[in-house]
């Protein structure tokens, strides 16, 4: 007996198993992004009435931006060149009582009579829209297209006309409505946009990038679309945070 006790306490006492652990791989979690929301663009009734735009135009246009603005902004590309970015608005009045007649004067692709101006160049004025005293809005031009309407701004400005502004055609409440409504619509096609301004206000850009000018004694005084007109139309789109002119 005491040999078999002996014999039972040498030997050895093995560790019971331990069971094999085997590393799993965790995918890290992927937490989805949602997409950016797609600018939800206003719907505007506008009327298109396409401005004649020839290549002979366009040559005119390429002639002016070259003076005006420097050769060495283009890229000698015909249709390259009298494309733009858009990052202003410019709203005028047409000094004129029908929206017809504000066509016709643009019309014509060489600026008739205004010796003033037409030291300057040979192109013609024009702008992208004209909104009739019924605050019916008229697209003349494509709005990447540059229009000869505001001096320095011609290179990324979108120019609106208001039909009136003399004596018996005072811009309307209905034009009011109109102008707000296309900014709005504007500036949600072109998130380029940062400004709104005044014709009567363009000099005051002198000094900001946006104003380009190598002419330094090429400048014009205006008084459109007056002080009132442009206060209810900023008033009623500040919660778009546009810019106007450099304090």
């Amino acid at each position: 007996m005491m040999l078999l006790l002996l014999a039972c306490a040498t030997d050895p006492i093995r560790p019971p198993a331990v069971p094999e652990v085997v590393a799993v791989p965790v995918e890290p979690e992927v937490i989805a992004v949602p997409p950016e929301p797609e600018p939800v663009i206003p719907e505007v009734a506008i009327v298109d009435k396409p401005l004649p735009f020839s290549d002979a135009r366009k040559e005119l246009t390429q002639q002016y931006l070259a003076t005006h603005w420097g050769e060495q902004h283009l890229s000698g590309e015909l249709e390259a060149d009298v494309t733009m970015i858009p990052r202003m608005i410019v709203l005028h009045w047409t000094a004129g009582p029908t929206a017809l007649g504000t066509f016709n004067t643009f019309a014509p692709e060489r600026l008739p009579g205004r010796p003033a101006l037409q030291r300057a160049g040979a192109l013609n004025v024009s702008a992208h829209f004209v909104v009739d005293r019924d605050g019916t809005i008229w697209r003349l031009l494509p709005e990447d297209r540059v229009a000869r309407h505001v001096i320095g701004l011609n290179h990324l400005a979108i120019g609106i006309e208001n039909v009136g502004g003399i004596d018996g055609y005072p811009l309307t409440d209905a034009q009011v409505a109109a102008n707000i409504d296309l900014v709005r619509y504007l500036t949600a096609s072109w998130p380029t946009i940062t400004h709104l301004i005044g014709h009567m206000e363009y000099q005051d850009m002198e000094g900001h990038p946006y104003f380009q000018e190598t002419d330094p004694t090429y400048r014009t005084i205006k008084p459109d679309p007056g002080a009132d007109f442009l206060g209810r139309v900023r008033a009623a789109v500040a919660d778009l945070a546009l810019e106007g002119v450099p304090d």
